[in-house]
């Protein structure tokens, strides 16, 4: 049974990967922070039902600026694959808090890097990588030989951590990957995020319970993908005989304000009555157009995307529609207009 250990385990992208990698027969370890409250609920399932965890999964209270905690847990687990999720990944946050997010996002990957070559483990290691690298587009598509021009604290400090990843398979002969994902949501997705902010807020001013979106710049343009998805071409690069670096896209690009067309009409309302826009919500430098080429994922992974963005708001609406729909039943408010 091999062990993979995951980094960012209750996130939008930990968890999908928990279930796949248990569905896999993996015996799963994820490190967690410690906090005021419990924030599991992304994996809880997982627990709860015996047929898909039995006593595979496990979790360790951990944080990426403790480089010593990281090293015993390795000692202790001795995983055989590792993924590096973890992060501070929200980038307009990533301006008010820089200095955090280059500790987390940045340093947190060498202190990893470093645990794994102290521990003289042999464990594969994935770098979660963002398309956020390339920033200030100077090619389009934008695919694994890119220059790579990062336009926030979040995109430089994932563009440290890309490297020193490269630098450590080239030094010290590491089994070391890149997936460079492009943005990849779900209903899993993190509410402060454009996509399941839209989705969410549209669901909820159908049940009557906020009226307006506040948004900033809607003519950004992004390479929208499913997470489910994506998660499987992590560990499908861990599986190769050599490590590589992997552009993970759909190929297609669609702007903030295409999202909110097809959410609102999706859900029956008019976005155009709903819209507030925020200056708080735009960028210092903007990233204008964001698009992969995955041509090498599926040439050498064959990995490639399935669900299409409108397949995609979809579902996430339809997620948030019962979320919705279970608030107001909660609250004992009229919900027929709940119906898509």
């Amino acid at each position: 049974m091999k062990k993979a250990l995951i980094t960012g385990i209750t996130g939008q992208d930990g968890s999908y990967l928990a279930e796949l990698l248990l569905s896999k027969d993996y015996e799963v370890h994820g490190v967690i922070r410690r906090a005021s409250t419990f924030n599991t609920e992304r994996i809880d399932h997982l627990y709860q039902d015996p047929h898909i965890n039995g006593v595979r999964l496990f979790l360790y209270y951990g944080d990426l600026a403790d480089s010593t905690n990281l090293i015993k847990l390795l000692y202790r687990i001795q995983p055989d694959e590792i993924y590096h999720l973890a992060a501070q990944s929200h980038v307009r946050v990533s301006f008010d808090i820089p200095e955090y997010t280059g500790d987390v996002t940045g340093l947190g990957t060498i202190r990893i890097l470093e645990a794994i070559r102290e521990t003289g483990l042999k464990a594969k290691f994935y770098q979660a990588s963002s398309s956020e690298m390339y920033g200030k587009a100077q090619e389009v598509p934008q695919r694994e030989t890119t220059p790579f021009y990062p336009r926030s604290p979040y995109g430089a400090a994932k563009l440290y951590s890309y490297w020193l990843t490269v630098n450590y398979r080239e030094s010290y002969g590491m089994f070391a990957c890149n997936g460079i994902l492009f943005n990849h949501e779900s209903p899993r997705r993190g509410e402060t995020f454009v996509t399941r902010k839209v989705t969410r807020t549209a669901a909820r001013i159908k049940a009557g319970l906020e009226k307006k979106v506040y948004l900033g710049n809607l003519d950004a343009k992004r390479d929208w993908g499913y997470a489910k998805e994506y998660v499987e071409a992590m560990w499908l690069m861990l599986q190769q005989e050599e490590p590589d670096d992997y552009v993970i896209a759909t190929g297609e690009t669609h702007s903030v304000r295409e999202l909110l067309e097809e959410t609102f009409s999706y859900a029956g309302l008019d976005w155009r009555k709903h819209l507030a826009i925020d200056e708080r919500y735009y960028r210092p430098a903007e990233v204008d157009l964001l698009i992969g080429d995955p041509g090498k994922a599926k040439r050498k992974l064959g990995w490639e995307a399935k669900t299409q963005f409108k397949d995609l708001v979809r579902l996430m609406v339809d997620a948030d529609m019962e979320t919705a729909r279970k608030e107001v039943h909660m609250n004992g408010y009229h919900d027929s207009s709940l119906k898509v």
